[in-house]
């Protein structure tokens, strides 16, 4: 069975653009991105005294499961250079968060869907907007743009 997967991606340390080119290469493991964002150059959140990042949503079909699809994730990760006991909401090459599963509400000790903290960051709805503005937020029954129309926007710059 194939399931439809939308995945954020940041990064903001060394080559930010590169390496989210990178991650999205090495994404072609375990999934088939169908559509990706723009890039968005935003202020960092939760941790403010660090570089701002790049950011940007792509969609894609996978056949992993949700647990199976965040270990690659995972592991694309490291093996670009996060660091496993990084500061939280710290600096990074790369991060990829899985924020929706089909229409999957799933949590675990490691992967909770929808993304746990995906309606309160504008960095991760204003990409998801351009490409998927009326996918439904699963329990919510409202829409991503519904939800984008909620928050604040600012420090966020389309590049």
């Amino acid at each position: 069975m194939t399931y439809t997967v939308y995945l954020a991606l940041g990064a903001n340390l060394g080559d930010r653009r590169q390496n989210l080119v990178e991650a999205i290469k090495r994404l072609d493991e375990c999934i088939t991105v169908e559509r990706s964002s723009s890039i968005y150059e935003t202020e960092p959140w939760g941790v403010t005294d660090q570089p701002s990042f790049l950011n940007q949503v792509v969609e894609a079909r996978t056949t992993r499961s949700p647990q199976q699809l965040w270990r690659c994730t995972y592991d694309i990760q490291l093996t670009m250079g996060r660091k496993a006991d990084g500061i939280r909401y710290g600096p990074r090459l790369i991060d990829i968060d899985i924020l929706f599963y089909n229409d999957l509400s799933f949590a675990s000790y490691n992967l909770t869907v929808p993304h746990a903290r995906l309606i309160e960051r504008s960095f991760v709805l204003v990409p998801l907007a351009e490409i998927a503005p009326d996918m439904v937020y699963p329990g919510l029954g409202c829409t991503v743009q519904d939800l984008l129309e909620r928050i604040e926007l600012d420090g966020i710059e389309k590049v």
